[in-house]
């Protein structure tokens, strides 16, 4: 079995769709209004966006979106560093890896396990 659904309530609908839009590729499906939005990737993921007053996370609480490579990790920083997010370089952790905190309220991570 597969996970493939997550819904996610974030205090802006429509700065974290174009957020996940942007630099990963999901696809819009549906929205109303700035209230909510349904995104899908080309790997069966469907991801609701709910508006909420606050979103209020665990502190490890996060996203992420696994990369094929190390090199693709350090291009998704660069875009994200040279758009002006506040995001530290990556390291290896338990995998090559950065965290980014997304428009709306949720942490987003990026990785790659290509040198385990």
């Amino acid at each position: 079995m597969k996970l493939n659904h997550l819904n996610l309530t974030v205090t802006d609908v429509k700065l974290a769709k174009e957020f996940l839009e942007k630099y990963f590729d999901l696809q819009i499906k549906h929205t109303r209004n700035d209230s909510f939005a349904l995104l899908n990737d080309d790997h069966g993921l469907v991801l609701s966006l709910m508006k909420g007053s606050q979103a209020s996370y665990p502190k490890t609480f996060h996203i992420g979106f696994i990369q094929p490579n190390d090199d693709q990790v350090n291009k998704i920083y660069q875009r994200l560093k040279d758009d002006g997010f506040d995001v530290k370089p990556p390291q290896r952790a338990h995998g090559w890896t950065f965290y980014v905190q997304a428009p709306g309220g949720f942490t987003v991570e990026v990785l790659s396990f290509e040198n385990l």
